[in-house]
């Protein structure tokens, strides 16, 4: 196995897709010759052709349209948006024709395609570069939301995005790029969407998670050991459509759960996940599900290490969960 970072992995995935399937296709924003803003394409159009990777002008709902056509027509489009922030104005794209395609034509068209972006904060990137949007695209039926956090998953969860029949948001957490290294098969794998990953076993509290926020709850659980909590943590992975019988297991295990992502707090998706256990197993809580999150405000630049959550924020919360 290869010893990768996370780009080098999402880098790894393409070229295997790519060199599996001749119909798998990558554009964007300076995805060709340049590599794309963090080299997750590099040396992809000197392989494959400029005719399967290659620049696209500077407008996102084009390049989701020209996507959604590709993929009607027979191709496996992987399209990059440069930064999620950047996303916006596809909305309409994405949520109103890439989403519905199979619904509104009874099942005899499909997009099979794959929305690539960086996202989140951690690289001081400022308002316009580190939002976490992922809460916008989960209220979508017909899409699926993909975040992963190991270079391992990022290769297995694209090759199964591009692989997927249907539309796929693949959410990639810039601020891990370059910050973890992990073993990766070579050769084709896929990691099944719609399932959670046990990152770390406890019995005292469950710490939800996902994208760059499992190594910082990973850092608050090694804290919390030493005074005696076990912390069990889930990485969600796939937040749309979400392995809900996982959640309430996972929940029920211990009774008392804390969500964490850095998204703002106001209909997160810790949102979702605290009206699921409202809903299916109150009766097993021994304490209120607590969230940690970003603040309800524009993303700062300077202050970015206040509005991240962090291990001394996530600790506070297990160990409040643990007391109550």
């Amino acid at each position: 196995m290869a010893n990768l970072t996370l780009i080098q992995a999402v880098n790894d995935g393409l070229r295997t897709a790519m060199s599996a399937d001749p119909t798998v296709c990558v554009f964007g924003e300076d995805v060709g010759p340049k590599g794309g803003v963090f080299l997750a394409t590099e040396g992809l159009t000197k392989e494959f052709g400029k005719n399967r990777c290659f620049d696209t002008p500077l407008s996102e709902d084009g390049i989701v349209g020209a996507a959604i056509g590709m993929a009607m027509n027979g191709l496996r489009p992987v399209a990059e948006i440069q930064f999620q922030d950047f996303i916006f104005p596809a909305f309409d794209q994405i949520v109103s024709e890439a989403a519905k395609l199979r619904y509104r034509s009874g099942g005899q068209y499909t997009a099979p395609m794959v929305i690539r972006t960086p996202f989140g904060g951690g690289i001081r990137g400022g308002l316009y570069h580190s939002q976490s949007g992922e809460a916008y695209f989960c209220h979508t039926p017909g899409l699926k939301v993909v975040v992963p956090s190991t270079p391992y998953d990022a290769k297995g969860l694209l090759i199964a995005s591009i692989q997927d029949p249907d539309p796929v948001l693949f959410l990639e957490p810039k601020a891990l790029y370059r910050k973890i290294k992990g073993e990766v098969p070579e050769g084709e794998y896929t990691v099944d969407l719609s399932t959670l990953r046990m990152v770390r076993e406890g019995g005292d509290v469950t710490v939800f998670c996902y994208g760059a926020m499992v190594a910082v709850c990973e850092e608050a659980a090694r804290t919390a050991a030493e005074s005696g909590i076990e912390t069990e943590i889930v990485d969600l992975r796939t937040l749309l459509p979400l392995d809900e019988d996982g959640v309430i297991e996972a929940a029920k295990r211990t009774g008392r759960v804390v969500v964490v992502h850095e998204a703002p707090r106001f209909c997160g998706f810790g949102a979702e996940i605290s009206a699921m256990i409202a809903e299916r197993c109150i009766e097993y809580m021994e304490a209120p599900v607590a969230r940690v999150a970003g603040f309800d405000t524009p993303f700062p630049n300077t202050l970015e290490h206040h509005y991240l959550p962090d291990a001394r924020r996530v600790l506070d919360a297990i160990e409040r969960t643990a007391r109550y």
